[in-house]
């Protein structure tokens, strides 16, 4: 399975995220490391649909306008939306607690088959429960 975090979140932490879930066969990549800085949000969406197999994780609230919701509700992409309370946190608090719900992170994504969108809560909880939303 291969992970994509978006714009709104370091790429160093996608970095890190990738070197600690390869012996486990998962790629994390960064959008800024995958696609130029200026390629729109529907083509990258639409080059990941293509190419299969990519889960988004991302701090955004797609509120940018409707053909970025459309474009990733017809993508199939599974989604992990980072809560509001995340982006009050400072860059290491960000990266222990996305470290911590990594694991659920990816076996969540492995039960998905289809798109669909969930919200990752800042508290941190072994039963890792994800609440779906709708883009």
């Amino acid at each position: 399975m291969n992970f994509l975090l978006d714009n709104n979140l370091p790429p160093d932490l996608a970095r890190a995220l990738d070197a600690l879930c390869r012996k486990e066969g998962h790629h994390v990549a960064a959008l800024k490391d995958k696609f130029a800085a200026n390629t729109p949000d529907i083509n990258w969406i639409q080059i990941l649909c293509n190419e299969g197999n990519w889960v988004v994780v991302s701090q955004d609230k797609f509120r940018k306008g409707a053909i970025e919701r459309l474009a990733f509700r017809d993508s199939g992409l599974p989604i992990f939306c980072l809560a509001r309370h995340w982006s009050n946190e400072s860059y290491w608090a960000k990266a222990w607690n996305l470290v911590r719900w990594w694991p659920l992170i990816q076996q969540q994504a492995g039960l998905i088959t289809g798109g669909a969108a969930f919200r990752v809560p800042w508290k941190y909880s072994l039963k890792g429960r994800f609440e779906q939303i709708a883009l």
